[in-house]
């Protein structure tokens, strides 16, 4: 009995007084030598009978003490039997594994002791029964005992020594287990599982990489382990599988655990979420377009990372890598339209509104067993095959409702909502027939977000609607825009007739000079995007003082400027708010006149040399009729001085008020500076100017002796003598006329169109003022 003694360490004494311990040796010797003469015998029959016995009335027996001279007895025809015990595996198997669940914790012990001797024995002839062991040794892993846990430790490694040593191990019937045992919450059966797969996952002959998404969920649970030993573990068991999977992209199936990784890196835990983005970011990288598919669970998961503070740096610089990797991805190809696939492969084509369910018990294994139902309808799963056989597709739907979600969730951080402008603008412009089924609904949330307390996040927007309002792609068949019922403007400060584009911006009075400039740049959403821009600025007039002004100069640098200017003067024409009209109009007027973006239309207006820009001239001084001041200042600027005169002359019939006087105060200052340096200059030719200084008098005369009078009135001082600018040369050369207005606009109408603005202003100020005769009248330009 040498040879049993010296395999296995002698239990504590305490568990066995001489009295048992005799009874012992004395069940060992009796069947070994019992075995061994009917080994030699080669009687089968008998040697069964005695195992038989063994199991049956010792190991499996009510009596403690049966049941330990039993496990003895098994172990010791193991040894008697010594390579020929692999022919009777299962029988001296299955009894002492049952004693595994013994309450006794002696009887445990003896059956590890037992167990170990028997597969020492055999070697490699038990991988054929290796899931019962390792069913039956992670049991004991976890044992409250800590003799019964040592003793299954010696088992354990036993067991992977000889795991190592052969080329025999049945990897795929073990895999179901591993899956299964892989999600044990206890800290000791969590230890012995990472421990297999670092010893399975080194041994070369077996390819664990093939089932990693068999595991992996069960993986990043185990990291999040209470047990530090535990998690480092777990880290270094990761560490490897990323290392095989750089080494091998081409054997990984990185589709298969796509889903796994976006669970896990919007997990609360940092070191998974980090390890997980980390893997996202290589799975990103490595597979390409095989990630496509995903891209909304990414971005559902890689987004809200990117407004994180310093407190989660790692994984925030990992997100960005991750968001700026996968939008690379997308190309022109995917604007592709969708061709009609063989049946065969429809099977395989990636399934946008499939969950989780492939997975199994990955979804809900974790320890709260819950998945963000947010982005569970948009990703996907298909087994790799379909890689192979059906073409990436990316589904533009599951994005842009995610990008959606994050842009109205006002919660999220600046940069995420910037991340999700970036997105936007990107799909605009790689896939923009796609992205232009989408427009309705991102519409309003890109107009409410124009109000975002961030000044980057409100360039970007507008850098996206300019995209929306210029792409060829939002072109429409249909000129007649405006027929589209989401088009007409329902609030009932912005009337938009329904006969189409080219009415409005023809109407009979006008003798068809405020045709909108057509260039190549606008499609048919930027007259939509006016409506709506000038709608929100009427209803929200915060938005307009703190954000109007920066609002429309980007505009200006992103769009084409006369059609900005030339689309709001013609919707402000028909505005019924008049106020809002007013302050509208002061609010682009001060823009025209100061904003640097807007220097070339403004030299295009300066001399009205061509018809384009009479054109534009007689727009925008039908809608600047809204503030007279505006209207005067728009006159000074296209150079038309002398009607400029006229208009002064009907400011003595307008309603002077203080802010009149204000407005007035501001145009002086604004002549002062050097936009109106070329007016200034003109003062010098006297003879060819006279309604100039005429109207500026004008402006003296109504403005009451403040600072700005003075100001004007020392300008008015300087102007020269004609006489004596007169030389020998300019008296004999024929007297110069004055600028003549343009013959091709009716300064009569204009002027008549002013005087039926005011009055109607008039008429509005008196009915809020209670001054009205018709209280209930609406006026409507």
């Amino acid at each position: 009995m040498s040879e049993l003694s010296h395999t296995w360490g002698r239990p504590p004494p305490c568990w066995c007084p001489a009295k048992e311990r005799g009874a012992t040796e004395h069940v060992k010797s009796t069947k070994h030598r019992l075995v061994r003469e009917f080994v030699a015998q080669n009687n089968t029959i008998q040697i069964k009978h005695v195992i038989q016995t063994l199991s049956q009335e010792f190991a499996l027996s009510q009596h403690p003490h049966s049941r330990k001279g039993g496990l003895i007895g098994l172990a010791a025809c193991s040894i008697a039997l010594g390579k020929d015990s692999g022919l009777y595996l299962k029988e001296l198997i299955e009894p002492v594994l049952t004693c595994f669940n013994d309450a006794d914790s002696r009887l445990r012990y003896y059956a590890c002791e037992a167990l170990y001797n028997i597969v020492k024995v055999a070697r490699g002839a038990v991988l054929p029964h290796f899931n019962v062991l390792f069913d039956g040794l992670s049991k004991l892993a976890a044992d409250p005992d800590p003799n019964v846990k040592s003793g299954s430790e010696l088992l354990d490694r036993l067991l992977k020594d000889i795991v190592t040593e052969s080329n025999k191990f049945d990897l795929v019937g073990f895999i179901p287990l591993l899956r299964e045992r892989i999600y044990s919450n206890n800290q000791y059966a969590r230890q012995f599982i990472i421990s297999w797969i670092l010893v399975l996952e080194s041994v070369p002959d077996i390819n664990l990489l093939d089932y990693l998404p068999e595991i992996l969920d069960g993986l990043f649970q185990i990291l999040g382990d209470n047990g530090k030993e535990i998690r480092k573990m777990c880290e270094v068991v990761l560490g490897e599988f990323l290392k095989e999977i750089k080494k091998n992209p081409s054997s990984v199936k990185f589709a298969e655990m796509a889903n796994i990784l976006v669970i896990h890196c919007q997990t609360t835990d940092d070191l998974i979420q980090l390890t997980a983005m980390c893997w996202m970011r290589e799975f990103i990288q490595l597979a390409g377009r095989v990630m496509l598919p995903y891209s909304s669970g990414i971005l559902t998961a890689v987004l809200p990372c990117l407004a994180y503070d310093d407190r989660k740096k790692s994984i925030k610089e990992v997100a960005n890598v991750c968001n700026q990797s996968l939008m690379k991805l997308v190309t022109p190809e995917d604007d592709e339209p969708d061709e009609p696939k063989p049946v065969g492969q429809r099977q395989t084509e990636p399934n946008p509104e499939d969950s989780l369910a492939k997975q199994g018990g990955t979804a809900s294994g974790g320890p709260d067993g819950s998945c963000d139902s947010s982005f569970g309808s948009s990703i996907n799963v298909f087994t790799p095959a379909s890689t192979d056989r059906a073409p990436v597709t990316l589904h533009l739907d599951g994005i842009v409702q995610v990008l959606n979600c994050h842009l109205k969730d006002m919660t999220i951080g600046m940069m995420t909502r910037i991340a999700v402008l970036k997105w936007l603008y990107h799909l605009y412009i790689k896939t923009p027939r796609k992205m232009f089924r989408h427009t309705d609904s991102l519409f309003p949330i890109l107009l409410q977000t124009l109000s975002d307390e961030s000044d980057e996040v409100v360039l970007k927007d507008l850098e996206v609607l300019a995209e929306i309002a210029s792409s060829p792609a939002g072109q429409t068949d249909d000129p007649g825009l405006t027929d589209d019922p989401d088009l007409r403007v329902s609030h009932s400060e912005l009337q938009v007739p329904t006969s189409g584009r080219a009415s409005l911006l023809n109407p009979p009075s006008t003798k068809g000079l405020e045709c909108s400039p057509s260039t190549p740049t606008m499609n048919s959403y930027f007259y939509k995007f006016m409506i709506n821009l000038l709608q929100r600025f009427s209803s929200e007039r915060k938005l307009l003082e703190v954000r109007g002004p920066f609002i429309i100069r980007q505009l200006c640098l992103l769009l084409n400027a006369e059609n900005i200017f030339h689309s709001m003067a013609d919707i402000l024409l028909r505005e019924e708010d008049l106020k809002f009209a007013s302050t509208m109009v002061h609010t682009l007027n001060t823009i025209l006149l100061t904003s640097a973006e807007l220097f070339q239309l403004r030299n295009q207006l300066k001399d009205l040399k061509t018809l384009e820009s009479q054109n534009l001239f007689c727009c925008l001084y039908r809608s600047w009729c809204h503030n007279p001041v505006t209207t005067v200042s728009l006159c000074f600027l296209t150079q038309n001085y002398r009607h400029a005169y006229d208009l002064i002359q009907k400011f003595g019939d307008l309603e002077v008020t203080v802010d009149f006087l204000t407005e007035v105060d501001k145009l002086v200052q604004l002549i002062e500076c050097p936009i109106f340096t070329y007016l200034r200059l003109q003062l010098l030719d006297v003879k060819n100017n006279p309604y100039l200084i005429k109207a500026l008098y004008g402006l003296l005369m109504l403005l009451p002796q403040s600072s700005a009078f003075q100001l004007l009135s020392h300008r008015l001082q300087c102007v020269p003598n004609p006489e004596l600018l007169q030389t020998e040369d300019s008296l004999k050369a024929t007297p110069k006329s004055q600028k003549g207005d343009s013959p091709s606009i009716d300064y009569t109408e204009l002027l008549q169109h002013f005087e039926k603005v005011q009055k109607q202003h008039l008429e509005v100020r008196h009915q809020r003022s209670g001054r009205g005769d018709h209280l209930d009248r609406r006026v409507v330009l």
